[in-house]
């Protein structure tokens, strides 16, 4: 098969574009919303988030299944993107509605409106992904298109981050209900146009049929080792920058402080909780950038090790940094660094799930890249449901003060709350990262063996 257009490759990295807009302010600013802006409390929030996204994981191998079972003239997986993209955004803006009801009937509204925006997430995403498996047959031009879609991922989070607080406050307030939900319907938009240009910018070039009953695909995906590695090491990737970005707001807030500059070469800028996201962003672009010279020389395993080792030791790094001028800059370098490897790490692990599709189809004699995806996206609602749980609950029991009026009324955050928080930035993800490389460390899926992977499926496929 011949390599794929530039055009199709920058059209499929806007879809992710359009999904990281919404994930990335779903992961780092809505348990801060919950708390703080929409009035539940830290506990009641903890369960929300935990309740919804769990739902959310369950129903992605679901999603999988309909889409491997689905036959347009479009493909299998590229229609979601047109039929689902006006829910996307429309469940995006309720998601971020206030209404002016008691705190029972807004705690439902909140669920409600939290399982609709996760199951639309989940019937346009799990589809996106899987179309990796089927834009192209060689496994370093699914690198590629996994690095572009990463770019475009990162670019889109770049966006929606740094501007989130500056658009808030632009349009009602960063502190007041309607400052986030004109902030949320603007994105939204921007999130169904991106869509639109996906689905019209790209094509499904391989055909693929499961030949096997629902059952037996799972019954095939359950014992499927290196799928079950990936899955648990994946899982603690998204665990790891769940917990570290959905802390960065309260960091901020109570840690940092407000009001806070620095300044480099005579300019002055402030230094806030969506400036230090933001260069995150920018930094998690430049590896992805980098991602595929160095899998194709380290290969894949070893790439995804070193990293995480890496990482372990940035995070421990991190908190000894003090909140001092000299200390900001610290943290800002250290947030830079690891943007970087987590950048090399998110199109290493779409690859690393299509060259586990391959070893399904040529193992199990059956197509199932929506179900091995949709196992993906899972573990990335997984970690986000324990991270995002976590922070909450943690904060609860230590403490933490959310209530407005206390703060106002001079209330200071108790200390062991502030130290739970360096532990959030820090000590906790360092270990999260560290159970990711141990369990990569047994994935079997080495650079020969997917070679020699390919050999075989290509000899398969033009039998067919």
């Amino acid at each position: 098969m011949a390599k794929s257009k530039l055009i199709e490759k920058i059209g499929y990295g806007f879809g992710d574009m359009s999904s990281s807009m919404f994930w990335k302010i779903f992961s780092y600013y809505l348990p801060f919303f919950y708390s703080n802006i929409f009035g539940l409390s830290l506990i009641d929030a903890g369960v929300l988030v935990l309740v919804t996204r769990i739902w959310d994981a369950v129903s992605d191998p679901m999603m999988g299944v309909i889409a491997d079972r689905t036959n347009t003239r479009w493909g299998k997986y590229r229609p979601y993107l047109l039929w689902v993209a006006p829910f996307f955004s429309i469940c995006g803006i309720l998601l971020f509605t206030t209404p002016d009801l008691n705190y029972g009937g807004k705690l439902i509204w909140a669920y409600v409106t939290y399982i609709l925006m996760m199951t639309v997430y989940t019937g346009i995403n799990v589809p996106y992904g899987a179309m990796l498996g089927v834009i192209t047959d060689d496994s370093n031009e699914k690198t590629v298109f996994s690095s572009f879609r990463m770019f475009f991922a990162y670019g889109g989070s770049f966006i929606s981050l740094f501007l989130w607080e500056p658009l808030t406050n632009f349009v009602g307030g960063y502190n007041t209900p309607g400052g986030w939900f004109w902030a949320m319907f603007i994105i939204a938009v921007a999130c169904f146009c991106m869509f639109l240009i996906c689905f019209m910018l790209t094509r499904e070039h391989l055909k693929t049929v499961s030949t096997l009953s629902v059952g037996n695909d799972f019954k095939a995906l359950l014992s499927n080792k290196p799928w079950w590695l990936l899955i648990g090491a994946t899982l603690c990737f998204n665990l790891f920058n769940t917990v570290r970005g959905a802390t960065v707001a309260y960091f901020f807030q109570d840690i940092i402080g407000p009001n806070v500059t620095l300044a480099c070469f005579g300019i002055v800028f402030a230094f806030y909780a969506g400036l230090f996201l933001g260069v995150g962003e920018v930094s998690n672009m430049v590896g992805v950038a980098s991602c595929v010279p160095i899998a194709n020389r380290l290969g894949k395993k070893t790439t995804f090790i070193m990293v995480n080792a890496t990482l372990v030791v940035l995070s421990v790094l991190f908190f000894f940094i003090p909140c001092t001028p000299t200390g900001f800059w610290l943290m800002l370098i250290a947030q830079i660094l690891i943007s970087i490897l987590t950048g090399v790490m998110s199109p290493l692990v779409w690859s690393m799930y299509a060259d586990v599709s391959d070893y399904v189809e040529l193992e199990y004699h059956t197509a199932s890249t929506g179900l091995i995806f949709s196992s993906s996206s899972m573990a990335q609602k997984f970690g986000g449901a324990i991270g995002g749980a976590a922070i909450l609950w943690l904060l609860s029991g230590f403490g933490y003060i959310t209530d407005q009026k206390q703060l106002a009324a001079g209330a200071v955050q108790p200390d062991i709350a502030l130290e739970c928080l360096r532990w959030l930035m820090s000590f906790i993800p360092a270990c999260v990262a560290l159970l990711s490389m141990c369990m990569v460390w047994f994935y079997p899926l080495t650079t020969e063996r997917i070679n020699e992977i390919n050999t075989e499926l290509k000899k398969v496929r033009a039998l067919e």
